[in-house]
This record gives C-alpha cells, sequence and structure tokens, in this order.
C-alpha cells in the first residue's frame, strides 16, 4: 500500500478489514521522521498534514496542542485536509512533535 493510499483511506472498506492507522506504528523519532519526510514528496498538500495530524495523534493531541500554543480545535482545523495553516503553526506543530524542516540542495540527497 502507498502512503497516500493510507492516508486516504476512510473509516470503512470493503473487505471488512480494520481501518489503517499510520498513528498506530509512529512509536519511535526515526518513524515518525521517515513518516514525514514521506509526505513531504507527496505532491498532495493535505498528505502532509494528515501526516502531521497522525504524528500528533501517536503523541497525544492534548499535549501536542499545549505545547504547540493551540486549543484542539484550532490543532484539528489546522491540519484537515484543505486547511491552510499558517507557517508558523506548521513551525510550532513541528516543534511540538520534536522534529523540523532541513533544506538540502536536490543533488545532496541520497
Amino acid at each position: 500500500m502507498k502512503l497516500g493510499d493510507a492516508l486516504r483511506m476512510g473509516k470503512t472498506n470493503h473487505l471488512n478489514l480494520e481501518p489503517f492507522d499510520a498513528s498506530d506504528y509512529l512509536d519511535s523519532d526515526e518513524a515518525i521522521a521517515e513518516y514525514l519526510r514521506a509526505a513531504l514528496e507527496n505532491p498532495d498538500p493535505d498528505a502532509f498534514l494528515v501526516a502531521v495530524r497522525d504524528v500528533a495523534k501517536a503523541q497525544g493531541i492534548a499535549t501536542v496542542a499545549a505545547s504547540a500554543g493551540l486549543g484542539r480545535e484550532s490543532l484539528y482545523k489546522a491540519l484537515k485536509p484543505g486547511a491552510q495553516p499558517r507557517f508558523d503553526t506548521v513551525r510550532r506543530l513541528l516543534g511540538a512533535l520534536g522534529v523540523k524542516l532541513d533544506i538540502t540542495p536536490p543533488h545532496a540527497q541520497s
């Protein structure tokens, strides 16, 4: 299953399988960083918002919201698909999640 497919998967499916919840697997700094990195590579901007929401869920929505200086409701609004959060909000959320953005030139990627 591709990341984008997993990010868009709804609560029900035709096979009656348990829904995929990425937050169940985001249990290490490395897993979180790789998940967010993959989401950033997706051209769909909603993929990154959903990934940040999944990480926030894994770490505890209330805890992340408080650490970022947001209310829970504001956090949900900022991370819903189609939202266009301010850069400052994204930066505060990433800090609350314990990650940072790192800019590198394309030729430096491995």
